[in-house]
């Protein structure tokens, strides 16, 4: 087993930022890097982030900017980033480089092994309610799992036990599951009820703490396309997920805000188009209806257009 030497980030966001200082610790400084250009690269190297109200500077590097390979790369951008993030770890990726997607949905081990190759790419999550304000990051230090491995884990390979090794040196929370497939839907479900529905009616987790209210019915509607999708996809997602997922729900802070709503009241692109779009998506090419999600996929993109002040540039041209 190769021991994890060197570890690039790209994606200084709520979840890159809630493994960041734990991984430059286990590593060292001078071993850990966050990619970044442009005036993002200044202003992380000016005001650096805040997580959980301690200050953090970390070393900053740019795509193109030459050195050795990172035995690690973690992908942490939003879903509208990875095709440039793709190209802007390239750098960084040698012969024996492992990269994990931390991002939300279904695409994107699949999207960086069409470049690098299944041979380096493992999949991943995380579940941690995250909140990003600017460059202040704040979670639960004693709650949250990241999960890793190859799609089926009967046994962990070389690879899965060396960033398990890593993990533990960091003293960062790990599941290797045994099927990380079915464990991406299993997220993906909750990604696409709750994330969405908050999104679009401002709520809180709190919303779904007690059983059989309006937020949960709507949830749950959701959930329900998505595991007519999955089904038909034979992937084994079932009403037993959904309890389990109601459950977990109520699990995650009553203040914790799911991260498509911290993107709507930040003015930022959603990941739609991962969630409800994709679903919408592939119900359409396997004959799968999918009502709730064509409904919460116009909603959202309906609330983005408003930030952009879409309507309110109309609305001043019909004056």
């Amino acid at each position: 087993m190769k021991e994890i030497q060197t570890v690039a980030l790209i994606g200084l966001g709520g979840i890159g930022c809630s493994v960041a200082r734990e991984l430059c610790r286990a590593v060292g400084t001078e071993n850990f890097r966050v990619l970044a250009d442009g005036e993002r690269r200044a202003r992380l190297e000016r005001d650096g982030v805040i997580i959980n109200g301690e200050p953090c500077h970390f070393p900053i590097v740019s795509p193109n900017e030459p050195m050795e390979p990172a035995d690690l790369v973690l992908v942490a951008v939003k879903f509208h980033a990875l095709p440039q993030a793709i190209r802007d770890i390239r750098d960084q990726v040698g012969a024996h480089t492992i990269i994990i997607p931390l991002l939300n949905g279904i695409s994107s081990e699949r999207m960086l092994a069409e470049v690098y190759g299944w041979e380096r790419v493992l999949y991943g999550l995380v579940r941690r309610a995250v909140i990003m304000e600017g460059n202040v990051c704040t979670y639960d230090p004693d709650g949250g799992m990241y999960y890793f491995g190859e799609a089926k884990n009967p046994v962990r390979s070389e690879r899965v036990q060396s960033v398990c090794a890593l993990f533990e040196r960091a003293k960062l929370p790990y599941r290797v599951s045994a099927d990380m497939v079915r464990e991406l839907w299993v997220k993906y479900m909750g990604n696409i009820s709750e994330n969405q529905s908050a999104a679009i009616l401002g709520i809180p987790y709190a919303a779904w703490y007690e059983d059989g209210n309006d937020a949960n019915w709507i949830r749950e509607a959701a959930c329900r396309e998505v595991i007519a999708v999955a089904n038909r996809l034979g992937i084994d997602l079932g009403e037993a997920d959904l309890v389990r997922q109601r459950a977990r729900a109520k699990c995650t802070p009553a203040w914790g805000k799911p991260s498509t709503l911290q993107d709507i009241e930040a003015h930022r692109p959603t990941e739609v188009e991962m969630f409800s779009g994709e679903l919408c998506r592939l119900g359409r090419e396997l004959g799968v209806p999918t009502p709730i999600n064509d409904l919460f996929y116009h909603m959202i993109r309906v609330l983005e257009q408003k930030n952009a002040g879409v309507f309110a540039e109309l609305a001043r041209s019909m004056e």
